[in-house]
């Protein structure tokens, strides 16, 4: 199975998840509350890019 990401006007959001549904295309929404989480961590990062942990030095240290 393959997975798609698609970008959708507003306007015509009902219609896909309603031709999704009708086609048995099984479709998850991400909660507000973690699209809000991950612009606030992005947000932090960019403005303290310094307290960010080299991802090889944190696989390192398991």
């Amino acid at each position: 199975m393959k997975q798609v990401t698609v970008n959708i006007p507003d306007v015509k959001f009902d219609f896909i998840m309603k031709l999704f549904n009708e086609l048995g295309i099984n479709t998850i929404e991400i909660p507000q509350w973690q699209k809000d989480l991950v612009l606030k961590r992005i947000k932090e990062s960019n403005e303290n890019p310094d307290s960010l942990l080299d991802w090889d030095d944190v696989k390192d240290s398991f």
